[in-house]
Formats: C-alpha cells, sequence, structure tokens
C-alpha cells in the first residue's frame, strides 16, 4: 500500500516521539509537525482506520507493528540518502538533512536495496544515528554525552543530539565530526562549559549546551 506524503510525516514523527514517551499526545504531534491539532485529529482518524496506529481521544497514540514498520523503512530511507549525500556527493553533514526529507519518500523498494548495497550496507548515517537494516533491525550502541565524559578520558564521537543545522555547522568549524577522537582536558564548574583536546589541535571550549548535543564512545 502507498501512503502520501503527509501520511508518512505524521507516521515518522509519532516513531520519533514515541522514543522517549510511548503515548503521543495530540498536542505533542502539533507541535512537532506545526500545524493544528484539530488538523492532527482527522489525520490520526485517517491513519488508525488504515490499521497504522491506535488511536482514543484524550489517551494519546500508539503506532500498530504496521505503523512501526512503515515508520522505519522512512527511517531507513532517509538516513541512506543522507550517508548518500555526504559520502559519494560530499554534501557537508548540515546540508543534507531537507534534502532526504524529500527524498524519504520515494517508494522503490528495489531502489533502495540496490542503494544500501552501493553504498556497502552502512550502519550509521553521517550524523551517528543508527540506519535500520531491510527487516527494521538497527545496531545499539554505548552511547553517552561528552558532557559526562570523565576528564583525560579518551573517546571518540559517534553521534549528535540536536540535528539543526546551525549546529552541525559550528560543529564543522570546530572541526568536530562523527569519529573525532579527543578528551576533557578540564571541566569549569561555573558554567559547565568544558575544555577538549583534538589530535594535532589547541584546546577548545565548548558550553555545556553543545557539550550535551554530542556523543561519544569510551576509547
Amino acid at each position: 500500500m502507498n501512503f502520501s506524503t503527509a501520511e508518512e510525516n505524521y507516521i515518522k514523527a509519532i516513531w520519533r516521539l514515541q522514543q522517549s514517551d510511548a503515548n503521543v499526545t495530540t498536542n505533542e504531534l502539533a507541535a512537532e509537525l506545526q500545524t493544528k491539532p484539530a488538523s492532527v485529529t482527522d489525520m490520526l482518524k485517517r491513519l488508525s482506520e488504515k490499521k497504522l496506529l491506535h488511536y482514543a481521544p484524550y489517551y494519546g497514540v500508539t503506532l500498530t507493528p504496521e505503523g512501526k514498520k512503515l515508520a522505519l523503512n522512512i527511517i531507513r530511507k532517509h538516513r541512506l540518502w543522507e550517508f548518500f549525500l555526504v559520502e559519494k556527493l560530499h554534501f557537508n553533514w548540515d546540508a543534507v538533512h531537507d534534502i532526504a526529507e524529500e527524498l524519504e519518500h520515494v517508494s522503490s523498494p528495489e531502489l533502495i536495496e540496490r542503494l544500501d548495497a552501493f553504498l556497502g550496507y552502512p550502519k550509521a548515517d553521517p550524523h551517528g544515528d543508527p540506519i535500520p537494516d531491510s527487516k527494521g533491525r538497527m545496531t545499539s550502541t554505548n552511547n553517552i554525552s561528552l558532557q559526562q565524559l570523565a576528564e583525560s578520558q579518551p573517546a571518540v564521537v559517534t553521534g549528535v543530539g540536536d540535528q539543526s543545522s546551525s549546529l552541525l555547522e559550528l560543529l564543522r568549524q570546530k572541526n568536530i565530526g562523527i569519529g573525532t577522537k579527543l578528551e576533557i582536558k578540564q571541566r569549569h564548574a561555573f558554567d559547565g562549559s568544558v575544555e577538549i583536546k583534538i589530535r594535532n589541535q589547541p584546546v577548545i571550549n565548548l558550553s555545556e549546551q553543545l557539550a550535551k548535543n554530542i556523543f561519544v564512545q569510551l576509547q
């Protein structure tokens, strides 16, 4: 069954919100999609009729197994296209989200399977988010935020929380990306900022907010 772009955007938004709260409210969805609650209600009724979600007024919404399968398929396409744009077409990682938002609605399963094979079956997108495989399975990682990292503990950057273009551009200016090896040299109690050292670069200062949005694995 084919679904409209709007329907797919709703399913993906519900899946994303469900990662922090099992039951997603109409108001949460309206805020996420920047639309009116009345419009959200109409769409939820339509998606419920298509067996993609369970919806009960005042009790929130959850995806059915079929809805979750669709959401993971959309996310798979989005992250594969982001990987392709960065690795093969050499886009900056802060410039690919909006393009991938359009490409994720391409419906050809054969195209996506060929794309996955062409890219060598990548496990994560350019921002460190896991890419679901053809069965919806994702590799789990043991990430912590840079803010949680102990001083002098070597680590490697594996992901980014806030993936706004402004934050990604800031990280690019500081030469921080997926795979960057670093360690905290000093933590400042006054404002929560940290001084980090990247090999062959001067020590740089990161704000507490920025450090919380950088995820790392211990080395």
